[in-house]
């Protein structure tokens, strides 16, 4: 076993005392942070469930925990809290099982239609909830994710940029997107895509990796999930996705959200491009330079819409084409 998936030592004592003592403890998933997931065993009874070890030195498990409190009290499919364990940073969760959306579509394409359905319609639902009492998805917030890819990105492939010019051009891009966000906002779970979801074996779905979650607009997550920075979405299921959703929500002005929906999807992308570089120089994490090409794509196919006029051209001013797609196919392969 890999020495970052060995169980944490706390671990068996922690099980023993909520009764899962003697229980097989099986490596499960790491992540993109430093949360690790293992599979309990309950050798006699057969039960199952999942332990998160979240080391509280980096981690913070009590807004995994309100979320997922929030959302289950709502009729939606969060993992349940069996045990916890703050001091120490272990939950003992529900087991969703193994059927994840994205592995699930790669065996077996023909579920893509209503595997997406469904999670369309979890989000319409997401969106009807009341609010609970989180940080908002403001500038702030949105220009310091926006900025990891000139903190991140930019050095890694040898560019100097304009940093202030940057900032500008977005707020330019998102001003009258947060004016309309600040009527209504919804909750955010800011990671909703093919790889956070689970095909339930009840037929529901399950969400997953929801602790960072902020009050801010509705698209954020339709383009996490239709724009996904980890598979290739068909641009015509994402168009009939997005007529679903706009038809279920009866949203008003259309032509707005398409635009917030363009702006916070170069957002998004901008913001991974420079997560996968730091993933990839900070934490030894290589495998992620894989999906920049993708992302490229995705980004520079939202920066064709005018509300991302300013955006559009600091990126041709400052990312020349030798810089993007093309300076990570040799490390993608």
């Amino acid at each position: 076993m890999a020495a970052s998936m060995i169980p944490p030592s706390a671990a068996p004592a922690f099980l023993a005392r909520h009764g899962w003592k003697d229980a097989e403890i099986l490596p499960l998933a790491g992540d993109a942070s430093f949360r690790r997931y293992f599979r309990v065993v309950d050798r006699e009874g057969q039960r199952q469930a999942v332990l998160m070890d979240a080391p509280p030195e980096h981690e913070d498990i009590r807004p995994f925990l309100k979320i997922a409190d929030h959302l289950v009290a709502h009729g939606l499919r969060a993992p349940r809290a069996l045990a916890r364990d703050l001091d120490k940073g272990l939950l003992l969760l529900e087991d969703f099982g193994d059927r994840r959306m994205n592995p699930v579509l790669a065996a077996d394409p023909a579920q893509e239609q209503a595997a997406y359905e469904a999670a369309i319609d979890a989000l319409v639902a997401l969106h009807a909830l009341p609010v609970p009492d989180v940080p908002p998805y403001d500038d702030a917030a949105l220009t310091r994710e926006a900025k990891l890819l000139t903190e991140w990105y930019a050095p890694a492939v040898g560019i100097d940029v304009d940093d202030a010019g940057y900032e500008i051009a977005w707020r330019r891009s998102w001003d009258g997107m947060l004016a309309r966000t600040a009527d209504r906002p919804v909750l955010v779970l800011r990671d909703y895509h093919a790889d956070n979801l689970m095909l339930l074996d009840d037929g529901d779905l399950g969400l997953l990796d929801f602790q960072d979650a902020l009050a801010g607009h509705p698209a954020y997550d339709l383009v996490s999930l239709l724009q996904d920075a980890r598979r290739d979405v068909p641009e015509t299921l994402e168009a009939a996705m997005l007529d679903r959703y706009l038809d279920r929500t009866g949203v008003g002005d259309q032509g707005a959200f398409l635009a917030d929906y363009a702006v916070l999807g170069a957002q998004r992308h901008a913001k991974v491009l420079g997560i996968f570089t730091r993933l990839w120089k900070r934490d030894g994490k290589p495998h992620y330079l894989g999906f920049q090409p993708r992302n490229w794509a995705l980004i520079e196919r939202c920066l064709t819409h005018p509300a991302l006029a300013d955006v559009r051209d600091w990126f041709d001013t400052n990312i020349p084409a030798s810089a993007r797609a093309s300076a990570w196919q040799d490390k993608a392969a």
